[in-house]
């Protein structure tokens, strides 16, 4: 590791005005953590709320809903208020509810009308999994193959999509696009506002999968005119293992109607009327489903209004500035030991974290972890490294980067399992 790397980063941690944020985490006492793009780790903000929470069900019991300190029955309401300006919403255009995949069906549900001239969704081949399997559920619900309905943009590296490629696909019979905001695997970032004029020029709906950018990429999707998005609240948010997960719905679609109503999506001064007709809440609350978890939407509270005190364009730029670090020195000091950098390398095009590429991905991930540094690994031969504005320094970037290149050059990698077992 060059000396210079070293002082860079201690220079650049020395001059960091979100450093004092670390030591609001719980992190480990030995070790690097650079995996909050599958869990963030534990605030005090957060684990204060949850705390409060459980405190309130032993002795308020069902006077929790009105007289908790945040009352519950409004709870996910003021969830969703925390959210927008990570978004970019409007006020009302968001809702906290459900869990990631529940909200992609939900909107669904909502958005794709297919008609006689429009079946077909768009989607992208390095999508992830799940939303593909939801967008194959929804077309089987219509009766729709699809092998026939489904339009998958192929990657040409195996690592990116180009926003060309999409707009080409792209022709009157398109009824809705899916696509993610950053690529869970590569990390890159999709250029959100061309793709949305694209689809609105052929006359298509266009929804995004934000989890993988919400909480450490900034957005204006109410500017940008997005149909509708949605995310999850574990990753860089770090509202905890199963937090609620997010939605939004562009204040085009005020009059739309949720495709799955439940009674949590009603207008709040009429929900305990009971009444048997839907009465929807008058914004994105109304794709509200049933009663919120309570317990885990707790921590969320406390995770939000510490994002909001870091604020998302501090935390934005501290990102692109750890992940500007790693690249260069995954290029200067591990080109040499066959890692090739997976993620774009301009900062425009990439979101929170980097895919290093290796041939033995899988041992060096376990090796990594045997030293107590924690990052994440995806098949065949990536390894995901997500370091945190909010409690990762950039000498954790060169820590890392050293025990990469000690592994490697030492053989000491060697000694792990080569096959892949169970991936978390």
């Amino acid at each position: 590791m060059p000396m210079r790397y070293l002082e860079k980063a201690r220079g650049l941690d020395a001059g960091d005005d979100l450093r004092h944020y670390r030591q609001q985490f719980h992190l480990p006492a030995e070790g690097i953590y650079l995996d909050g793009n599958s869990l963030g780790a534990a605030s005090d903000q957060a684990l204060e709320c949850l705390h409060r929470v459980i405190d309130e069900w032993k002795h308020l019991l069902i006077r929790g809903w009105t007289a908790a300190r945040n009352p519950w029955f409004t709870l996910c309401e003021e969830l969703a208020a925390l959210s927008v300006p990570l978004v970019g919403a409007r006020e009302g255009n968001v809702a906290i509810a459900n869990s990631t995949t529940i909200n992609l069906h939900h909107l669904l549900t909502s958005f794709f009308a297919p008609t006689e001239d429009r079946t077909l969704i768009v989607a992208d081949t390095l999508n992830f999994p799940s939303d593909l399997y939801a967008l194959a559920g929804q077309l089987h619900l219509r009766g729709l193959l699809p092998q026939e309905h489904l339009l998958l943009v192929p990657s040409e590296d195996g690592r990116t999509i180009e926003e060309d490629a999409v707009a080409t696909i792209l022709s009157p019979r398109v009824a809705l696009v899916l696509l993610p905001s950053v690529l869970y695997r590569s990390g890159q970032l999709l250029d959100i506002p061309f793709l949305v004029e694209a689809a609105h020029r052929q006359g298509a709906l266009i929804g995004f999968d934000l989890s993988h950018s919400v909480g450490v990429v900034g957005h204006q999707l109410s500017e940008w005119g997005v149909d509708f998005a949605f995310w999850c609240n574990y990753k860089y948010v770090s509202g905890g293992p199963g937090a609620p997960a997010g939605l939004f719905v562009h204040e085009r679609h005020k009059d739309r109607l949720p495709g799955l109503p439940g009674w949590w999506g009603s207008e709040k001064s009429v929900q305990f009327a009971m009444e048997p007709t839907f009465v929807p809440a008058p914004d994105a609350g109304r794709w509200q489903v049933g009663t919120p978890p309570i317990l885990s939407a707790a921590p969320l509270l406390g995770a939000l209004k510490l994002l909001g005190d870091a604020g998302i364009d501090r935390i934005r730029s501290k990102s692109l500035s750890l992940t500007s670090l790693l690249i260069d020195l995954a290029d200067d000091v591990l080109g040499a030991c066959d890692f090739v950098v997976g993620t774009p390398r301009e900062g425009s095009r990439r979101g929170g974290h980097v895919a290093l590429e290796h041939p033995a991905a899988w041992q060096l991930t376990q090796a990594l972890l045997s030293q107590g540094i924690v990052p994440d690994f995806r098949p065949p031969n990536v390894i995901r490294l997500a370091p945190s504005p909010l409690y990762n320094t950039h000498e954790d970037i060169c820590c890392v980067v050293s025990a990469l290149e000690r592994l490697v050059r030492s053989g000491a990698y060697l000694q792990f399992d080569p096959q892949p077992r169970v991936v978390t």
